[in-house]
């Protein structure tokens, strides 16, 4: 099963993210933890992440929002924490602002992949109107997509219910799906339609997705067995 999976370390306890690593360690799937900004934040957060394992595959979940100079040196910052393979920048940025870091990446890390991140999976459409927001969550996924691939990033990160028409988009492009859980588990702060079981993200087109609680709350080495069990 070649699959990638990425567990959310969401967390600021670098015991629990030793015990997430050693006991999610499998050879039947292909695992990296994400990292947001609760972890990185944290005292000693950034230090720790540049310590793990290189073979490990971190996700810096950083959502980079701002103006492209600012984004750039932001991500020069980070070139000590040599493991980093994946970071997020918010496409609501604009088309300047995520070419400039694709662009930058290349030159501080040739296997930093960027990846663009769509309309997050808290959103409804009827919250999306609440901030002026006048197109569905479908439409503005799209044109956050046609972007993405225009300024040459390497991957988005889109809700499973989008996955399939982003597929279209974006071709070989990488389609990491959040919003992920177990059959069975509660969906918490994610909006429920928006939310999908790993086999049916897969299904949809999604090259990976990010698990968190399913997997990190109770017994972390039951829950990878039942991962792997309902990805067969």
């Amino acid at each position: 099963m070649n699959k990638k999976i990425f567990i959310a370390c969401d967390t600021t306890d670098q015991k629990k993210v030793q015990r997430i690593i050693k006991e999610s360690n499998t050879n039947k799937l292909k695992i990296g933890y994400k990292f947001g900004l609760e972890f990185f934040y944290s005292k000693h957060g950034r230090y720790f992440l540049s310590k793990i394992d290189r073979k490990k595959t971190i996700f810096l979940d950083l959502k980079l929002n701002d103006i492209p100079n600012t984004c750039v040196s932001t991500l020069r910052s980070l070139k000590d924490i040599k493991n980093v393979r994946y970071l997020t920048v918010h496409i609501n940025g604009g088309f300047e602002m995520i070419k400039a870091i694709k662009q930058s990446a290349r030159k501080i890390n040739k296997k930093l992949k960027i990846l663009g991140v769509t309309v997050l999976t808290s959103f409804s459409d009827k919250s999306l109107k609440k901030i002026g927001y006048s197109k569905s969550i479908k439409k503005l996924v799209i044109q956050q997509a046609k972007i993405a691939k225009l300024a040459g990033l390497d991957g988005i990160v889109c809700s499973g219910k989008e996955a399939k028409i982003v597929k279209k988009i974006c071709g070989k492009m990488e389609i990491v799906t959040p919003g992920i859980r177990l059959i069975g588990d509660n969906v918490q702060d994610q909006n429920n339609n928006r939310v999908m079981t790993p086999k049916k993200a897969f299904n949809n087109g999604a090259t990976a997705i990010v698990i968190g609680r399913s997997i990190t709350k109770g017994s972390i080495k039951k829950n990878i067995q039942k991962l792997i069990k309902s990805l067969n």
